[in-house]
């Protein structure tokens, strides 16, 4: 029998290229069970709403009204950008006939928003961040979408979303982010890898950019915001020192959380937004952003931390809690780590001279 010939370098890259977001999480699960289908359906509604958002963008300085503060402020205290209510209204009404979703919670929103036709059948929970960096978008810089899905546990008859509470970031089925730049990409994980999908404009899909992504053991960049240097403990200014004092680290920080993280996942060092003094608990949240990121990157062979415990292990206390962040490459987290380690062993020797004296 004739051997069979083998494709061609550009039929290979044809095939490469028409593999979709949808057919994508169908192979992961290398079945069409009913799981794999609602979440092929679900990442699907994620990538619409964010070509809704990336087409808004990109208009965003010709469109009335799409630009600057609304003049309301959100649960957190923080300004409301007009981009943040369009972004976070695109994920409910993507979802909201999609019989699959039966919960949304948004850092924009005091509560979860439901819909209670979807209960009966939709057993998952939408947690995101609708615009990550939105100080960014009237400026024309990078901004990004984070999100993750978790599945409903109990009836949730109160309304209250307890079972998130009891949960730490590991129970997470699928977590992501979208970024919206030079072209628009999304990159998710379902447990088994990391993979990167660009939107293609003529086509209206994302397609497949790159599989199992691994984030290099170290690498050079330290992202984080130094006017904040004096408001840290002193582990952490410990640590810029070092890096300042160190050749081989480059500064690189933009403001926008997505777009600094993907170039530490890409290219390897280490991403901080540490607590302050002041507020020890840091400014991120718990369950819309850093959990997310957090299982990304484990995924993707790193680690993160918010200093004392990893990112996965927190235990939220309210829908809205914060932690400090510690994440990207192994290696570069945990020489950040033990700057925190050794400052707490000093302490420690000197308080218990200090009780002797």
């Amino acid at each position: 029998m004739a051997n069979q010939e083998q494709p061609s370098a550009s039929e290979q890259t044809l095939d490469r290229d028409c593999t979709t977001l949808s057919r994508h999480v169908l192979q992961q699960f290398k079945t069409f069970s009913p799981e794999a289908q609602d979440l092929s359906a679900i990442m699907n509604r994620i990538a619409l709403a964010g070509k809704l958002v990336a087409r808004r963008l990109s208009r965003a300085g010709l469109m009335a009204g799409t630009l600057g503060f609304t003049g309301e402020v959100n649960v957190q205290g923080e300004s409301v950008k007009k981009m943040d209510v369009y972004a976070n209204e695109v994920f409910i009404s993507v979802f909201k006939q999609s019989g699959l979703i039966c919960r949304l919670a948004s850092e924009e929103m005091d509560k979860p928003y439901y819909i209670p036709e979807n209960c009966p059948i939709g057993r998952y929970t939408l947690l995101y961040d609708p615009i990550d960096g939105s100080s960014n978008v009237d400026i024309n810089l990078n901004v990004g979408s984070i999100f993750a899905i978790r599945q409903q546990k109990g009836e949730d008859l109160d309304g209250a979303a307890t079972d998130l509470l009891q949960e730490n970031g590991r129970e997470q089925v699928a977590a992501g982010y979208i970024l919206y730049g030079p072209s628009t990409m999304l990159v998710y994980s379902l447990g088994n890898g990391v993979h990167s999908f660009i939107l293609d404009p003529s086509l209206g899909e994302f397609i497949l950019s790159q599989e199992n992504i691994q984030i290099p053991d170290r690498g050079p960049i330290y992202s984080t915001n130094e006017g904040n240097f004096w408001q840290w403990e002193e582990s952490i200014r410990d640590y810029t020192r070092y890096v300042h004092r160190h050749e081989g680290y480059t500064a690189r920080y933009s403001g926008a959380l997505v777009g600094d993280m993907h170039r530490i996942l890409m290219q390897g060092g280490v991403f901080l937004y540490p607590g302050t003094v002041k507020k020890p608990e840091g400014k991120l949240r718990l369950l819309y952003e850093t959990a997310p990121l957090a299982y990304l990157v484990e995924q993707a062979g790193g680690s993160a931390s918010t200093g004392t415990e990893d990112i996965l292990d927190v235990i939220p206390d309210k829908l809205h809690a914060r932690t400090p962040l510690i994440i990207g490459s192994k290696e570069e987290v945990k020489l950040v780590k033990s700057f925190i380690d050794d400052r707490a062993r000093r302490d420690s020797q000197s308080a218990v001279m200090a009780s002797q004296s």
